[in-house]
């Protein structure tokens, strides 16, 4: 795992390099590497995994290719041997990256059709002057991407290029108006004009001339096969051992997540089979913070779960220095994403670290492949409930709008729930799915932006829209699925795992979205997913090889924080200093009117609005730093 930055056509390609391995250098503290001729220059930040010697440091020169490449090939090996017979290829070093590069020589783009992992990577031929960029099949390794009047740049984080001779400031309201809307951004814009993202399973060529070339390599297809159950309960058995085979690969010991629920402790205990002295991490909270809210009971299911099976366990407890840790993580995460999963993330991350850990496993993306999230089922039921004739429906609705989201202090989880599935029940299919997990109404987004942007927000739901009806017709279940993996799982989850853990210098490795294990995934009927009521159905069948029952049907908990006991308390001030009616007029952005009222309902608790100040807070700490360029305190 590491970072990457070439730059081409500025007046000092070499500084720009040295500049992007100061500000990344948190992505590869091993070793920082610059190589350069008079077109362009790379940089890299190495985090040693595979082949800790210096032979495989990077830039990585062979011939006439140079290569610089940020994360893992798992099949590596095998790609070695293909090279070794067919080509007769001499290795310099045993690293992956030096695999990627042959292979590119031989295969040209074709080679992305043989490559399982997480990867962006860049190789350049000094003789033809052309540059090639690539991202993985589901892009779990990010790559931004800016052309200037100056010249053209890419790295692996947004703050690396905004330092780039002529980069375009100029706020992208799209992209902002999704960010409120999602509380991260979706698609392959950025929060700037003119900076982009290279899509997943796409690849870039820029040539000499600097034109560019960008261009989908693979998709998912929309294949459904009809088996027993049983077959597929086998089948994703020895899918899912052969995708823990290869995430096991490594020159430093591999370690794991552990919440306690289905996916992690699943993933947990395959590894510990290939790893005996595997250690695993679990985030806890204080008592205060569960007093507020309702928080999962992960320390004892993973305490449990690591009793029995021998991990060397460890717990590390949320501290409540929000107030610094939120400034940093807004500058960490690049955009602004209002899930406080990220901090999470980095203080296991963190922790994990100081033990001389390098590499994390995560449960990530099963929920996604196997519908295991709550508003997923929720919308299964809403189908259902759309059929309950409107004059029975009409008084639910109006006592459940009625109800309080908190009393004498306490969260009421159901209150809650209840007033957000009566919100989205009743809409159509994509426009329901596309509301289980939105924050605004049009309406309301339109009054908090003060009725400025009409056509970003009116606009917001066509992207989803497309997405969702592209593919399984008649199959709600996989649509959700689908929607999710293209949406959901890369602009959030993938986002902030990677930003939050390279923070901290560790890799996060994803079992589950492996290429192999999507695709057969993405094969399941729908029926086998949810079936006798219960979410992730086939997931859990398959589970009961490998985990106690208690785990496997474990309640579903998100991986969560006390984002609501934070904004009542330690978050109070910050929320009054900078969304204070003076400082929201100064940004002029949005409505203080409409905020004040958002922030007041809240705490009087007649609405749950902590999600909404949360990422107003991100996002006026996001322009605090990335437009008035105020540095805040990195130090967590």
């Amino acid at each position: 795992m590491c970072g990457i930055a070439g730059f081409i056509g500025f007046n000092d390609n070499i500084a720009l390099a040295r500049k992007a391995n100061s500000i990344q250098k948190h992505r590869g503290p091993d070793h920082q590497g610059i190589w350069g001729d008079n077109h362009l220059a790379f940089a890299h930040q190495r985090l040693s995994i595979i082949d800790l010697t210096k032979k495989a440091n990077q830039p990585f020169v062979k011939k006439n290719l140079v290569i610089i490449f940020n994360g893992e090939i798992y099949n590596y090996k095998e790609l070695q041997a293909l090279l070794k017979q067919k080509y007769g290829v001499r290795f310099l070093s045993n690293s992956d990256t030096e695999v990627v590069l042959e292979m590119f020589r031989y295969y040209k783009e074709k080679c992305l059709d043989y490559f399982l992992g997480m990867f962006s990577f860049a190789i350049y031929n000094p003789i033809s002057k052309r540059l090639f960029l690539a991202r993985d099949h589901f892009g779990i390794k990010p790559l931004f991407y800016t052309r200037t009047k100056k010249g053209f740049a890419f790295a692996s984080e947004l703050k690396t290029l905004i330092s780039v001779p002529g980069f375009n400031k100029e706020i992208n309201f799209k992209s902002l108006v999704n960010s409120l809307n999602y509380l991260w951004i979706p698609g392959d814009e950025s929060m700037f004009i003119g900076c982009d993202k290279l899509p997943p399973a796409h690849f870039m060529i820029i040539t000499e001339n600097m034109e560019i070339l960008k261009k989908q390599y693979w998709e998912l297809k929309d294949c459904t096969k009809e088996h027993d159950e049983a077959y597929l309960i086998s089948a994703l058995q020895n899918v899912l051992e052969e995708t823990m085979d290869r995430h096991m690969v490594a020159d430093v010991p591999v370690s794991a997540f552990l919440s306690g629920g289905l996916d992690s402790s699943l993933i947990s205990v395959m590894a510990k089979k290939r790893n005996p002295n595997l250690s695993t991490y679990t985030i806890g909270t204080h008592v205060k913070d569960k007093m507020v809210e309702r928080m999962p009971d992960d320390e004892k299911y993973a305490s449990k779960l690591a009793h029995i099976y021998g991990f060397d366990h460890n717990t590390i407890t949320i501290e409540a220095d929000i107030i610094h840790q939120l400034p940093a993580m807004v500058r960490t995460l690049d955009e602004p994403i209002g899930d406080p999963a990220a901090i999470n993330t980095y203080l296991i991350c963190q922790a994990a670290k100081k033990k001389g850990v390098k590499v994390l496993l995560s449960g990530m993306g099963a929920d996604e492949l196997f519908l295991g999230y709550r508003r997923q089922k929720a919308n299964l039921l809403a189908k259902q409930y759309s059929k309950i004739p409107q004059f029975i429906r009409s008084p639910i609705e109006k006592i459940v709008s009625c109800l309080p989201v908190t009393f004498s202090g306490r969260g009421l989880k159901l209150s809650r729930w209840s007033k957000r599935f009566i919100s989205f029940a009743g809409l159509p299919a994509h426009e329901a799915y596309r509301m289980s997990y939105s924050y605004y109404t049009i309406h309301e987004l339109l009054k908090l932006f003060n009725y400025q942007h009409f056509k970003e927000i009116k606009k917001i739901g066509e992207a989803h829209r497309i997405l969702f009806t592209s593919k399984y017709e008649d199959d709600l279940v996989n649509q959700m699925c689908y929607t999710d993996i293209h949406y959901f799982m890369v602009g959030l989850n993938l986002t902030y795992s990677d930003r939050a853990s390279m923070a901290a210098s560790v890799e996060v490795r994803v079992p589950f979205i492996d290429r192999k294990v999507v695709e057969f995934a993405m094969q399941i009927p729908g029926k086998f997913k949810y079936k006798n009521h219960k979410s992730k159905y086939i997931l859990k069948k398959a589970a009961e090889r490998y985990l106690p029952s208690d785990i496997i049907n474990r309640p579903k908990a998100s991986f969560g924080a006390p984002i609501r006991s934070w904004i009542s308390g330690d978050l109070r001030y910050m929320v009054d200093e900078l969304l204070s009616s003076e400082r929201i007029t100064k940004r002029g952005i949005f409505n203080p009117d409409y905020v004040h009222n958002l922030i007041k309902r809240d705490r009087n608790g007649v609405e749950d609005n902590a999600y909404r100040i949360y990422q107003l807070l991100t996002i006026e700490l996001w322009f605090k730093n990335f437009i008035d360029q105020e540095q805040p305190n990195l130090e967590f």
